[in-house]
């Protein structure tokens, strides 16, 4: 599967073919050095060995860039996880030495980073068989969908798990239950079971946690929507959600998003809520109910700044919202970018928004915009100075942000046709591909440098992770992780 005997030498190879969706590959651990010199730190720094990646896309930002400027060139491979009870949608994660990862089995699993030896699992709940939800894509059963997110100072791991509740219901039917757990990251010891949506007349069943779980000041900020199809459940409506709830449990507070009969999901393609560096939230919704003509706004296909509390500071969204909903041209297939003040924003109708940070505008408030894509791009950006790669699935494709005067540039679109969510590291943008492999392009001319296979994954829109040397890969109920020039990580330091 991994290819092991012509992976070692890999640079180039492997043009990648058209892609809807990507995941991640791993590096690892430090190349030896002459003992007392000084060349043995800047080694040290470049092997990433040590290096976190704790929330999606690494950072409160979601930018998807690999802080530790870790080698990955060239790359081999370092370790292939067991076979896990279930499938992988979330990204993997690393603190500590340790690879996270979540299941739709909810169960959740932590990993050497030096060897994928498994060091403790733990089984939360009952899933949610897919033959019970009224509509949906995830099967056999739905239950950690979104990528979880680790604080590193509690060393607790948090994760929103769908659960099956087989008691009579309202109308006597099937029930399900969101509920936030955290975990003690050494041990796998459960320190919080909440419930992690409002009691709000919604019918859990139909409602699917699929972006990354984010942290902010002390808060766990979950955002929901519905499963695939747009569907109602048969026990009552489902809205679009943002939640957040106290790290140590406690009062949860959150935003709802449309006020017709259902509708207005947040997905954004398993991105995470943005948390910038005041602690508001960024969110983009996708279509409303088809309320009519002359009805008031009510949130949907639109970019949403929260405070930390969940009250609504300012919004994007356009005149037409009603032609969107009624033409499923969701705004929020990915998450808002932010870039020098600005927030960058591209959903189905192709035509990427930018807007001021803090006042987003309202109605038709963009300061610029541009035509971009060729269909629905899908996941979160990756960010490193002033230009945004968008998982556009004709390519991925760089737009330059400009602030004096407030303007867009398309870069470049990669020929190959690689689409996944692409994130940065080592100089390259690395993207999965359809073609069941993982891309490096060339951040300034998009052109593909390295091409890496692995097992074949079943997340919809899979994206890689960089920590403690390696990169990481989701596959279908497996993580793939493979090393750079120094090696494997040095084995997980104790709790």
């Amino acid at each position: 599967m991994l290819l092991a005997a012509s992976l070692a030498a890999l640079l180039t190879g492997c043009a990648g073919s058209s892609a809807q969706h990507r995941s991640s590959a791993t590096r690892s651990s430090a190349t030896r050095s002459t003992a007392g010199t000084a060349r043995s730190r800047p080694a040290r720094r470049a092997s990433g060995f040590g290096s976190n990646w704790t929330t999606y896309h690494g950072n409160a930002e979601a930018t998807g860039l690999d802080p530790a400027h870790t080698k990955l060139r060239p790359s081999r491979p370092a370790w292939t996880s067991s076979a896990l009870d279930g499938e992988l949608y979330g990204e993997p994660l690393v603190a500590d030495g340790r690879v996270v990862a979540a299941t739709e089995n909810d169960t959740v699993y932590v990993m050497a980073a030096r060897s994928g030896r498994i060091l403790w699992s733990r089984h939360l709940a009952k899933p949610v068989p897919s033959g019970d939800l009224p509509c949906g894509d995830i099967s056999p059963e739905v239950g950690i969908t979104g990528t979880p997110v680790i604080d590193s100072k509690r060393h607790e791991i948090f994760v929103d798990a769908d659960t099956l509740i087989r008691g009579p219901s309202t109308s006597g039917g099937v029930e399900a239950s969101h509920r936030l757990f955290g975990l003690n990251l050494f041990t796998g010891k459960v320190e919080l079971d909440e419930p992690a949506m409002p009691n709000a007349g919604e019918d859990q069943l139909a409602q699917l946690q699929r972006p990354g779980l984010a942290l902010d000041r002390g808060y766990v900020v979950i955002a929901y929507g519905q499963n695939t199809g747009d569907c109602p459940g048969p026990n009552g409506p489902a809205h679009g959600f943002v939640v957040s709830i106290p790290e140590q449990g406690g009062h949860l507070h959150y935003f709802q998003i449309g006020s017709g009969r259902d509708r207005g999901a947040v997905w954004m393609g398993g991105s995470s809520p943005v948390i910038d560096p005041h602690g508001n939230v960024y969110v983009a919704s996708a279509d409303g109910y088809n309320l009519g003509a002359g009805q008031p706004y009510d949130d949907s296909d639109a970019v949403l700044e929260l405070s930390p509390t969940m009250h609504l500071i300012s919004n994007f969204h356009l005149k037409d919202w009603q032609t969107l909903s009624e033409n499923d041209l969701d705004l929020g297939t990915g998450d808002p970018a932010l870039v020098h003040g600005l927030v960058f924003q591209v959903g189905k109708t192709d035509i990427a928004y930018l807007l001021r940070q803090g006042h987003l505008g309202g109605a038709d408030g963009e300061v610029a915009s541009l035509s971009v894509c060729h269909g629905d791009p899908d996941g979160g950006h990756a960010v490193q100075g002033s230009v945004v790669y968008v998982p556009c699935p004709n390519g991925v494709t760089a737009i330059k942000v400009s602030t004096k005067p407030p303007h867009l540039k398309q870069l470049w679109t990669d020929n190959d046709g690689v689409s996944g969510a692409p994130i940065i590291a080592d100089g390259l943008v690395w993207t999965i591909g359809s073609d069941n492999a993982v891309h490096g392009l060339n951040p300034g001319n998009g052109k593909e440098v390295v091409s890496i296979p692995f097992g074949a994954f079943a997340n919809h829109f899979p994206t890689p992770s960089v920590g403690d040397g390696l990169l990481l890969l989701p596959g279908t109920d497996q993580v793939y992780a493979f090393m750079g020039p120094a090696g494997r990580p040095p084995a997980p330091p104790a709790k």
